[in-house]
């Protein structure tokens, strides 16, 4: 269910040398984009969209993503779906009760990801459970300095 009143963005201004740059979250706010797809519920691909009506919804995603949301998190989903698929994705979400605050269609399709942004990103691999997450050292690939 989409609701932007459950939380507030608690964005922090910066500035370098007098110059304004883009707002970042406070630290104790998390910015969470969840796939749908093989994610939250069952994988459904675009070409069968009849399918997606009926996708059984996973329980520990339910929890762990509306517990979040309660936390004050900031909750979008961000799918492989297109546009076309909008009202369904949105009907499900409400169905099933999963809070959020925004929905962004259109993401490239095949996975092997890799984002690149100039602010903090944290990627997470879903492998078959929803929990809390928990610290994990790991080795990935940045910009050299």
């Amino acid at each position: 269910m989409k609701d932007n009143t459950q939380n507030t963005i608690k964005l922090k201004d910066l500035e370098v040398n007098g110059k304004k740059l883009s707002p970042v979250l406070a630290e104790d706010q998390k910015n969470y984009m969840i796939d749908i797809d093989g994610t939250i519920c069952d994988d459904i691909p675009n070409e069968e969209p009849e399918r997606m009506v009926t996708a059984e919804h996973y329980p520990d995603a339910l929890v762990t993503i509306n517990k979040w949301f309660e936390e004050g998190h900031i909750i979008t989903y961000f799918t492989s779906r297109t546009e076309d698929h909008r009202k369904v994705t949105e009907d499900w979400l409400n169905k099933y009760g999963f809070k959020y605050h925004g929905l962004l269609m259109g993401k490239p399709r095949g996975g092997n990801y890799h984002w690149i942004d100039n602010h903090m990103v944290r990627a997470t691999r879903y492998k078959g459970k929803f929990t809390d997450l928990i610290d994990k050292e790991v080795t990935i690939q940045v910009f050299e300095k």
